[in-house]
């Protein structure tokens, strides 16, 4: 075990990656060496972000938690100390379900967690809330991604209350970043070489609504495709009701916003999306889709959808699987549902849908989306694209076009040659060849 370094490990969505990277570059300020991640426990202290999403995500987190509890016991680590979703919601059941690690924090307490492991100069007018942040200028923090591209999280919590999520309970309220202080971000990532940013929240459409009184994402991501060497921006997170359709303008205008659009839909049955109290019918979810594409031609649009959800019928998964045929996504992905203690379903549904049902339904949905992305990708072979590198594998460099979101999306394989691709740059690449989710090229 090596004195004074402190593992951090991250679970869940890019948001705790945020997190665990604010607290990454506070740990160094304090002296210590911070590794995100690490293949093996090395260090004195281990830190683990983690997340309560859904039953899967709890029971990976508890899961890492046991293992490292186990690494503790066996003397290969000294010191645990868990933080992030699961922590905030279920922090009293952790701590006497497993009290061997050395404290639990919630998701927004980590100054808690500097002044208890770091020497007495944590300085006292460090902001603790989101609420906090947002009112100083841009925290540093340790890019744990490949140094040319970044996630910039623009807000904290959601307002929406669907009935099956348990984000609301964990966050709290949504609480925008100041148009001020992401764009000094920014400016700060690009003077550190990122060139691309990815730009999350819980609900980005609803961005600056308690600031401003209104929706200001479009002028957000104008502002900030202005700052010199943004060369990509990429939304992710969207909502389909109320969405502020001025920010189509911004993507179709501005060449560095990727055309690019994560909105989650998840279901278009009436029935299920008035029983999910998702406030939007399957008529304007039709519409609005149609806007976007006409819009903004050539977006890719990424789409989350849930099956299962208590009272889903035979009709309506029928209604939902149709729906995916005809619009075609680029980019989809699905889970079922899971009951989450505290929310409006849990409350007022019985979670009526077998297990096995909801199986069969996410693998005819994903069979579906997996046949619809093999003819898009096909459709890609002898057309040339830019092409922006992150690493090299073996035999390939592995790229990204604006089309794909990094972890989450299909990739672009070029052959090692005798011409070497730099990391972090971008390349014309024409596409040779497809599979059902990857692409192949060359410079």
């Amino acid at each position: 075990m090596k004195k004074n370094r402190i593992d951090i490990i991250t679970l869940g969505c890019s948001k705790n990656l945020v997190d665990s990277e604010t607290l990454m570059r506070k740990f160094e300020n304090l002296g210590y060496e911070c590794v995100h991640d690490p293949k093996r426990v090395q260090g004195e202290i281990a830190v683990i972000n983690t997340c309560g999403f859904i039953e899967a995500a709890k029971e990976e987190s508890v899961n890492t938690i046991l293992e490292f509890v186990e690494a503790k016991k066996e003397g290969r680590l000294g010191q645990l100390y868990v933080m992030g979703c699961l922590s905030q919601r279920y922090k009293s059941d952790l701590e006497a379900s497993i009290p061997e690690v050395d404290k639990f924090y919630g998701k927004f307490d980590y100054k808690n967690l500097l002044a208890d492991l770091g020497p007495s100069t944590v300085q006292a007018s460090e902001p603790t809330t989101f609420m906090e942040r947002r009112q100083t200028s841009t925290l540093s923090r340790k890019i744990t991604t490949p140094k040319h591209y970044a996630y910039v999280k623009i807000a904290e919590g959601c307002d929406r209350h669907c009935a099956y999520c348990a984000i609301p309970l964990i966050t709290g309220k949504h609480v925008s970043r100041s148009i001020e202080d992401i764009l000094r971000e920014v400016e700060g990532l690009v003077a550190d070489g990122v060139k691309e940013f990815q730009i999350i929240e819980q609900e980005l459409t609803y961005y600056g609504v308690d600031l401003y009184g209104k929706p200001r994402i479009a002028e957000l991501v104008s502002r900030m495709a202005d700052i010199k060497g943004v060369k990509w921006i990429r939304l992710h997170y969207a909502y389909p009701n109320q969405f502020p359709l001025e920010l189509l303008d911004v993507m179709r205008e501005k060449p560095n916003v990727c055309k690019y659009l994560d909105i989650a839909l998840q279901h278009i049955s009436d029935n299920m999306l008035t029983r999910m109290r998702r406030h939007v019918t399957k008529a304007e979810t039709v519409a609005l889709v149609k806007k976007i594409r006409e819009a903004v031609p050539g977006i890719t649009l990424r789409t989350t959808l849930l099956v299962g959800f208590p009272g889903e019928t035979e009709a309506d998964f029928r209604e939902l699987v149709d729906f995916v045929r005809d619009t075609r996504f680029e980019r989809m992905g699905a889970f079922a549902y899971s009951e989450e203690e505290g929310t409006y379903s849990a409350l007022h549904y019985a979670d009526d849908v077998p297990e096995e049902v909801k199986r069969r339904r996410i693998d005819e949905l994903m069979s579906v989306q997996q046949n619809i992305s093999k003819e898009i990708e096909a459709a890609k072979v002898g057309k040339t694209l830019k092409v922006i590198i992150d690493r090299r594998e073996g035999n390939y460099y592995i790229g990204r076009t604006e089309a794909c979101s990094p972890d989450v999306d299909p990739e672009v394989l070029i052959p090692v040659g005798r011409r070497r691709l730099r990391t972090g740059f971008f390349y014309d690449v024409k596409i040779t060849d497809s599979e059902e989710f990857d692409l192949y090229g060359e410079v």
